[in-house]
């Protein structure tokens, strides 16, 4: 069991994926269609074919919604979550009560172990957000808690959060994957080093990781809640796309995710599988590193702003999949701003802009994008339009784990890249994207820096009323628009291939894949 257990298994499942690959466009989908006097029952394994690997499975060192669907409400729970209306509710924590400004109480349930057995309490809640919070350890997801002074255990199963401030956003953050808790064990095994075998309260047990090929969960039999229908969970990862899709057309997997935009035609007319789709609270957008020359000048971001016809790309790239964004937060989220409006198509602003900024020559640049077929669309679309202005640039492609790293660190021009907002609050983007303390890997790879917006961020935490709230929300986004550190494209949709045999699958608003309800026919 653990990790050497998936080392040791490596080239076994290396052989098994040759196997798959070969075999996968050779079989006859019309055999594989669902039958629809089969039923659904409970037991059984489910295979979900992904396009990238999880970066690390602790979830305090996560940095994408990518890793964390692996392990949030399936091996780690937090205090609270989110219904499927987005409204929070009860989860380790019964109630809840905000005794002042700065103190919130929990009370949490007495009926509840982790996957090692050691009792869910108090002091399990304190370790996690203790060792979250230690400099020492340097948690990149640190930051989301910034606020938090101390966690301290009333009794046994009551527990404070002491703030150093007033944030009334508290419950949405402690509501996604940073606020999972993790086992003492764990911690005190691990301390400062990631993770390697996850142990939560959650429905899923960790099995196995066998780096870049597959990670397994096994059903928590012991758990508190409702236990989930399957046995066995398998996140296999299997980067081509036609791959994936076959996989599921063949019956080798019941879920491919992402879906690309160029194969769902393909998919909408199996007999094997369906598409989902639902719209999510982030977006995907192309940013600039405003330290770099030349985008340290806000002349040459708003040339191109100008300078792109995102209608055409979102038609042609996209399929439609997804609306034009108008800032870095979908409809969805609290703090949207309906009113917000883009850099037009303005090619003679766009070269006036340039020459002002002593570009009439134009300029090279280098845009860095994952090994996403659209991205990689997107970035030639952008290649193409963005020579109407002078500017020449290289695309360069790069492996998942890889950009996030090269981004995170600073070591980009221009890149194209999504946020997800994993809380459906305003904060969840503004702060970690925007906010001066957020600069690198927390999120704001602009490494971008306006007092007046961290001005704003900051009231708007602290601020109880709603409608004020959205109003700070709303000039902060003017500003960060005026500014340009990003140009926004789309509103993500949520978009996977599921094989008919599934029943109770979801993607959250967040990006979270949903698979406690999952049964299989």
């Amino acid at each position: 069991m653990g990790l050497k257990r998936g080392i040791r298994n490596f080239f076994l499942v290396i052989i098994v994926a040759i196997v798959i690959t070969g075999c996968s466009s050779n079989h006859d989908v019309s055999t594989k269609a669902s039958d629809p006097n089969k039923a659904s029952k409970e037991g059984g394994t489910l295979v979900i074919a992904r396009l990238s690997d999880a970066e690390n499975l602790d979830q305090q060192f996560m940095s994408t919604i990518n890793a964390a669907s692996v392990t949030h409400h399936k091996i780690y729970e937090g205090l609270v979550q989110r219904d499927k209306n987005s409204e929070i509710q009860p989860m380790l924590a019964e109630k809840w009560n905000q005794i002042n400004d700065t103190t919130w109480e929990f009370k949490l349930r007495h009926d509840v172990k982790f996957h090692d057995g050691t009792p869910f309490n108090a002091d399990a809640v304190k370790k996690t957000f203790d060792r979250l919070l230690d400099p020492n350890v340097a948690s990149p997801r640190a930051v989301v808690f910034d606020m938090v002074k101390e966690v301290k255990p009333v009794d046994e199963y009551t527990v404070q959060f002491i703030l150093k401030e007033p944030f009334s956003p508290l419950l949405s953050i402690l509501a996604n994957h940073e606020g999972g808790i993790i086992s003492p064990k764990t911690i005190e095994k691990y301390g400062k080093k990631i993770i390697q075998e996850p142990n939560g309260t959650g429905p899923f047990v960790f099995d196995s990781w066998s780096p870049g090929q597959e990670i397994t969960l096994m059903k928590n039999k012991n758990y508190w809640g409702d236990k989930p229908k399957v046995d066995k969970v398998i996140f296999k990862v299997v980067p081509e796309d036609s791959t994936r899709i076959s996989m599921i057309e063949t019956g080798e997997a019941h879920i491919a995710e992402p879906l690309p935009v160029a194969v769902m035609d393909q998919v909408e007319s199996s007999a094997a599988m369906d598409v989902y789709r639902n719209e999510g609270y982030g977006t995907e957008y192309i940013g600039f590193n405003v330290n770099k020359e030349p985008f340290n000048d806000v002349r040459v971001r708003k040339a191109i702003a100008h300078a792109i016809e995102m209608d055409s790309i979102i038609k042609g790239v996209f399929n439609n999949v997804g609306v034009k964004a108008n800032s870095l937060m979908g409809s969805k989220v609290f703090g949207y701003d309906a009113d917000l409006k883009t850099y037009d198509y303005n090619l003679k602003e766009a070269k006036k802009l340039m020459a002002d900024a002593g570009y009439s020559k134009g300029l090279d640049a280098t845009i860095l994008t994952m090994d996403s077929k659209e991205r990689v669309n997107l970035a030639e679309v952008l290649q193409s339009q963005l020579k109407g202005i002078g500017i020449n640039i290289k695309v360069q492609v790069m492996e998942y784990g890889s950009f996030v790293e090269q981004v995170n660190k600073g070591q980009s021009e221009m890149f194209i890249i999504s946020w997800r907002n994993a809380t459906g609050d305003a904060d969840y983007n503004q702060y970690n994207l925007f906010h001066t303390d957020s600069q690198g890997a927390a999120g704001n790879t602009f490494f971008y820096s306006n007092p007046k917006v961290d001005n704003l961020i900051d009231a708007a935490r602290k601020e109880k009323e709603e409608e004020k709230r959205k109003d700070l929300y709303a000039e902060a986004q003017e500003i960060e628009l005026s500014d340009t550190p990003y140009i926004p494209v789309r509103v993500i949709e949520n978009v996977a291939a599921v094989s008919k045999e599934v029943k109770g699958f979801s993607i959250s608003p967040s990006g979270y894949l949903e698979i406690n309800d999952i049964t299989l026919k």
